[in-house]
């Protein structure tokens, strides 16, 4: 198993890229996920094709990755059967190993993943009444020290590539049976109709999982391009939400060239609050974040910004702080609406949860500022799936603990 150092950057220090689109494979076979046609076609003819065929090719496997969801070769009919034993000894179709997954007694449901080289992340599908939102990591761990969130008391390993993160959508279309054909459940069948949309469960994307989206933005800015490819996975950007902490250099170009919806994670109003428990207000302050908010490309009445407020006793929760927000956002003219998060506890954490009344007052007060401010349901709290709850189980829980856990469900059942 291939290892990777950690990477030891503060907080308030941009993250150095690591510059890999593929994680190397003990077999030296080349995983073909997270890869668009063209560097598809690109690796069939360093491999031994000509021209005209690694396009030709590249165009049938791009069709049976991203639209069908197969998982070998043999599956892809309309390729001769001697060329798919060539393929399979020089590539191979990946996903995600399943570490553990976990099913709440609300519907969410969380899977702890395993990269080929042997790190752990997390990844959460949330269902709803008329929709299913898969929340997806980008990074192993998170350099930002968030304080109330508890990935943010993780080390970032590093970033993750294009495959693993768009591994993570295909992943979450095998366990809901998304595909054309076949069916890969990992746990026990769902009365679907209790949350579809469109024809599928599976309808939006958060990148709101481990890791901060920007600070690992050409590959996010990959998989999110074939999450929407309409020869692929297809679904529309206005259906992806990517949420940053305020890494303000990057919000226009994510704008420009990803052109998803938008949501900051502000959580507080005033500039000793911010640089508490979201650090990298110190590096981009509030005013400055706020103008990066009101110049995003796209924003509009139609795809407002979505600002996040965890709710903290006594730290940002005061009529005071609802007031400012409102002033705020007034004064930058943004089209927006607020998400009210109470605080999901976590041990070790030194906060607490603002109370419901508090929270009410809070929102009536966005509200009669002429601001939607909707308080968020906690989903997933008893599996650690709420927000701000990431982190990977394989901190508390060994390996060997893992499959004996595993080994004693599956004897008990």
């Amino acid at each position: 198993m291939t290892d990777t150092t950690l990477m030891t950057i503060p907080g308030q220090v941009d993250p150095v890229p690591v510059a890999r689109d593929i994680t190397p494979r003990d077999d030296g076979r080349v995983d073909l996920i997270g890869l668009p046609k063209a560097r598809i076609a690109e690796l069939f003819a360093d491999a031994g094709l000509d021209t005209k065929q690694a396009k030709l090719r590249a165009k049938q496997v791009f069709h049976w990755l991203y639209h069908r969801g197969v998982i070998e070769f043999e599956a892809m009919t309309d390729i001769a059967k001697t060329m798919r034993p060539w393929l399979t000894q020089r590539f191979v179709i990946g996903r995600p190993e399943i570490v553990e997954a976990q099913h709440s007694t609300d519907g969410t449901r969380k899977w702890l993943l395993r990269t080929a080289d042997g790190h752990d992340f997390e990844m959460v599908f949330i269902p709803d009444a008329d929709r299913g939102t898969l929340c997806v990591s980008s990074q192993i761990g998170c350099t930002l020290n968030c304080t109330f969130c508890h990935t943010g008391t993780m080390r970032l390993v590093r970033n993750l590539t294009p495959g693993e993160i768009v591994g993570q959508v295909m992943l979450a279309r095998d366990a809901l049976g998304e595909w054309p054909k076949g069916r890969m459940d990992i746990s026990e069948v769902e009365d679907e109709a209790e949350y579809t949309a469109d024809g599928r469960l599976l309808t939006n994307i958060v990148m709101m999982g481990m890791g901060e989206p920007l600070y690992n933005f050409d590959n996010v800015r990959d998989a999110l391009k074939l999450v929407m490819d309409g020869g692929g996975l297809a679904l529309s950007k206005r259906r992806i939400t990517l949420s940053t902490s305020g890494v303000v250099p990057a919000m226009a170009r994510c704008g420009e060239e990803i052109g998803v919806n938008l949501a900051v994670s502000l959580h507080a109003v005033t500039k000793n609050v911010r640089d508490e428990i979201v650090p990298i207000n110190r590096k981009f302050g509030i005013d400055e974040l706020l103008q990066a908010c009101a110049d995003y490309p796209g924003a509009s009445n139609a795809r407002r910004i979505t600002f996040e407020y965890v709710m903290l006793k006594d730290k940002n929760d005061s009529d005071a702080d609802a007031h400012e927000l409102v002033r705020l956002l007034r004064h930058y003219k943004l089209p927006a609406k607020v998400n009210l998060i109470p605080f999901n506890p976590w041990p070790g954490s030194n906060y607490e949860c603002s109370t419901p009344e508090r929270i009410k007052r809070f929102s009536d007060i966005v509200f009669e500022g002429g601001i939607s401010a909707p308080v968020r349901t906690p989903r997933g709290r008893d599996i650690d799936a709420a927000c701000g709850q990431l982190k990977t189980a394989a901190e508390k829980k060994t390996r060997a603990l893992l499959d004996r856990e595993v080994a004693e469900a599956a004897s008990a059942s």
